[in-house]
């Protein structure tokens, strides 16, 4: 995930966010999680660190707390404090000294930690940068080795007679990488050696061979649970210890605090019981750790196979409510194993019986949306489908439909699962040992494979117990819990539930694999470097390099609000290797437009190759105001760039239909007709409009109380969603958030389509859009003066804009009517003032992001009017 974007927004005009990582921060007497930023001040640096929630997305999610400038007597160095034993792979510790500050900060091993570090070696002379740092990578793979009974090789640098593999040690690492790994992940710049990397990947099979690993896949939705019994049943039931483990877990913990602010006390306790129950018969490390919510992975492997693991990734993608929340996604670990990539992706997707296409919209996001940094920034991101060997688990929520509970579990007693599986949701999209079939494009796991299912369904049972669900809803028994793969060499050992462990509504799922992974052959690597060597001496004096491109003009046809269109070319190479980037114009700070982006933005093609580039168009709430009043256009000019060869002029251009998402509220007033049959000149004179107008503007005209839009969407969920469980928290379908955009902008019919999910849904976006919130930012700092007086409050708002004022006076009253029903709706005045309050009542673009007091201010101001009688809307 890219907390760069939450830093963003919180900086001033000229400020510029260039990379972010997250750390823990070292106090005298605590260890703190800090967002640090790299940022750019009109040629100048400085390290900006915030306080954060864990899922930094926005601006609200982060506040500044001090500024550390690069300047004369900055100095940040690599430090290996007396408590840690210094891994390979383990987290980086880096001491920052500046003339004001003295500062301890652990990073996580990666990739994106070594890019952060070299931006920051760019800065200032002086300052440590990559090779300071691989050379002390170098220096440690050098003293230190790894054995199962290691007792006298290793030298670490504090001293200890033995080298034993602890508990400590492992919580200490975040992973640990070989000599060769080491080697072959350092980044190279120069056009020589990617060219070399790219030939060598495809002379691998010609260096490698294929050894079998066992790898232990599980999974375990835990219902909000404590761990209360051993995991050994479940994690140590075979003879032989498996070489790497993958353990990931669902609902941890669904506490609102967890649900909100992504902090739990429970991913402590339950890596603690993973760690104690692993294998007695081999020592393990710690790979990776990555938690989104109640989504929680880690990834172990035998102390012996850790100098072979290298390159180190891990992202989540939260797929809840408005793309934010994380109480469904999923959460991944991508990694090399010798010379075989790995990704391990753990996934949540939507709950209920009736939310198929939910949960296949949950899987393409997560497909979409999960991109992993490489090492060599020359290169694009890394996605979930291009690495060799994808095993995914999790709680998938697919169910038995077409069938009578009592029928199923007629099935289930007489052990006929073959019989029961034909009516698993998941059958449609994947059938077991067969190819999977020709798929329309709403189909999920394309080309994955499940084994063959011989326990029976693992939810619902009574907690506690082995007895299925007797509670009012009766859930009917289903196989949401699964493990699926993708990939050549992989050979299914065992597929199996658990049901020794009782403490969950669910029953943990594991499976065993035989992975063929690729080894390197060190004396057959070293002969097919050197012939690569050899041939590239020969092509030093060849021509520039040039390409072909299938395409230079592109027209995107009527875009709309938040609707992705994909244009896509090809790049042919000719006979010379070559690098290409998209490069800045003069005077621009990006190589293209904020509603645009290349993918990949720069590559490596050899000779008598090419490259598909997707050009993504899509508006969001940042670009939609100025498209709509037409001040921007969608015309833009792309220069793709070669290394020592010559520029490419591409244009682009397209139409975008106006929309109610992104317009201010009183323009919207003003409209009694639907924004898209409005010209374009009436459309650009309403969104300029002065916020507080005159009383003689329009005075022929009177504008509506609220914006119809709103109206539409309020009255909607007010008549059919009042008693909607998990309304607000649960998302809608992107297909149904479409028709409603289109409704609402076109007037084509009276009512709006799509479930109550996705209205409510829409209501939020349409929230978050407004160019100026409901309280206008203007009076922010009045609001939060105020928060505990009702009275004091009431005058502020009767300081809005008359049309602002009747929205939130409207809002208020919508929401106070579902309070009512909150045995049904399950809401709360918390949940509604959270939800709410970063919507309506947003600090200026300039103000200082707000710290957690005074977040709990802006939400205390919601409540207060949520806890007073008024008017239903």
């Amino acid at each position: 995930m890219d907390q760069s974007v939450a830093i963003q927004e919180t900086l001033a005009d000229g400020q510029t966010c260039l990379i972010a990582v997250q750390g823990i921060l070292a106090c005298e007497e605590s260890v703190e999680s800090r967002l640090l930023g790299l940022v750019r001040i009109h040629g100048e640096h400085a390290l900006f660190l915030y306080t954060h929630r864990r899922m930094a997305i926005t601006a609200e999610d982060v506040c500044l707390e001090r500024v550390v400038p690069i300047t004369e007597g900055f100095a940040a160095e690599e430090v290996t404090p007396d408590s840690d034993l210094h891994i390979i792979g383990s987290d980086v510790t880096v001491q920052i000294s500046s003339a004001d500050a003295q500062l301890v900060v652990r990073l996580p091993f990666g990739s994106h930690t070594r890019t952060f570090l070299q931006e920051i070696s760019k800065c200032r002379p002086g300052v440590i940068g990559s090779e300071d740092i691989k050379q002390n990578e170098k220096d440690l793979v050098v003293n230190h080795s790894w054995s199962r009974n290691s007792d006298d090789k290793a030298t670490p640098r504090q001293s200890k007679s033995k080298m034993d593999i602890t508990s400590e040690m492992v919580r200490s690492s975040s992973t640990m990488v070989s000599d060769k790994a080491c080697l072959l992940s350092e980044q190279k710049f120069g056009l020589r050696d990617t060219i070399v990397k790219s030939q060598l990947v495809q002379k691998e099979d010609s260096y490698t061979n294929l050894q079998n690993f066992r790898f232990f896949i599980g999974t375990y939705n835990v219902n909000g649970q404590s761990p209360k019994e051993s995991l050994q049943p479940w994690l140590s039931q075979d003879v032989e210890p498996p070489d790497v483990y993958c353990v990931g877990f669902q609902e941890l913990d669904l506490s609102k605090e967890a649900f909100f602010f992504n902090d739990t006390p429970k991913e402590e306790e339950w890596f603690k019981a993973v760690t104690d129950s692993l294998h007695p018969d081999a020592k393990y490390a710690k790979v990776k750790l990555v938690r989104l919510v109640g989504m929680l992975l880690l990834l172990y492997v035998k102390a012996d196979h850790a100098l072979n693991i290298s390159e180190v990734e891990a992202e989540t993608v939260g797929t809840g409510i408005m793309g934010r929340m994380g109480n469904k996604g999923g959460v991944a670990i991508r990694f090399k194993f010798h010379n075989t990539s790995v990704c391990i992706v753990n996934s949540h997707l939507a709950a209920h019986i009736e939310d198929y296409e939910r949960r296949n919209q949950d899987f393409k996001d997560i497909c979409s949306r999960m991109q992993f940094c490489q090492s060599d920034p020359n290169l694009p991101p890394l996605t979930i489908s291009k690495h060799d060997v994808i095993l995914w688990l999790g709680d998938l929520n697919y169910r038995i439909e077409q069938l009578e509970v009592e029928t199923v579990k007629m099935h289930i007693e007489k052990e006929k699962f073959q019989a029961l599986y034909q009516y698993d949701q998941v059958q449609t999209c994947l059938p077991r040992g067969q190819l999977k079939k020709q798929m329309d494009e709403k189909a999920v796991f394309d080309g994955f494979t499940e084994g063959e299912i011989t326990f029976q369904p693992t939810y619902k049972y009574n907690t506690g117990c082995d007895d299925w669900d007797t509670s009012e809803k009766c859930r009917t028994p289903a196989w949401c819990d699964r493990i699926l793969w993708k990939g050549k060499n992989i050979s299914q050992l065992s597929y199996r539930s658990h049901m020794a462990l009782k403490s969950s509504d669910h029953k943990p799922v594991s499976s065993m694999f035989d992975i063929g992974v690729k080894v390197v052959n060190e004396e057959l690597y070293r002969k097919a470097f050197e012939e690569i060597v050899r041939s590239l001496d020969k092509m030093e004096n060849a021509s520039i390099p040039s390409v072909i491109l299938s395409q230079r003009e592109f027209f995107f046809k009527d875009v709309k609000y938040m609707q992705l269109q994909v244009e896509t070319f090809t790049i042919r190479n000719e006979q010379m290797p070559c690098q290409f980037e998209f490069i800045n114009k003069l005077d621009e700070d990006t190589y293209c437009k904020e509603w645009l982006i290349a993918n990949p933005s720069k590559g490596f093609l050899l000779p008598d190759s090419e490259m598909t580039i997707e050009l993504e168009l899509f508006v969001n709430k940042s670009t939609a105001t100025r498209l709509n009043s037409g001040e921007e256009k969608l015309e833009d000019i792309l220069i793709l760039h070669l290394d020592r060869g010559k520029d490419y002029f591409l244009s682009v251009i397209g139409n975008y239909l106006p929309s109610c998402f992104g317009s201010p509220i009183q323009t919207l007033c003003y409209m009694r007709e639907p924004i898209r049959d409005m010209s374009s000149e009436s459309i650009r004179e309403l969104t300029l409009l002065p916020l507080q107008m005159s009383d003689d503007i329009f005075r022929d005209e009177k504008p509506l109380d609220i914006p119809k839009e709103l109206w539409m969407m309020v009255d909607h969920l007010y008549r059919n969603a009042s008693q909607q469980e998990d309304l607000f928290q649960q998302p809608g379908l992107r297909s149904e958030f479409e028709q409603i955009r289109d409704c609402l902008d076109t007037a084509m019919l009276d009512t709006l389509l799509g479930s109550n999910h996705s209205v409510a849904e829409a209501l939020l976006l349409f929230l978050e859009s407004l160019p100026e919130p409901v309280i206008c930012y203007s009076l922010y700092n009045n609001c939060l003066h105020c928060a505990n007086n009702y009275t004091s409050s009431s005058q502020v708002v009767s300081m809005l804009p008359i049309c602002h004022k009747n929205v939130f006076n409207y809002l208020m009253a919508f929401l106070r009517e579902l309070l009512k029903n909150s045995e049904k709706n399950h809401l709360d005045v918390n949940i509604l003032a959270s939800i709410f309050g970063g919507l309506l009542l947003r600090p200026p673009p300039q103000h200082a992001n707000p710290d957690v007091t005074e977040k709990r201010k802006a939400q205390q101001f919601i409540q207060q009017f949520l806890l007073r009688e008024g008017n239903s809307p």
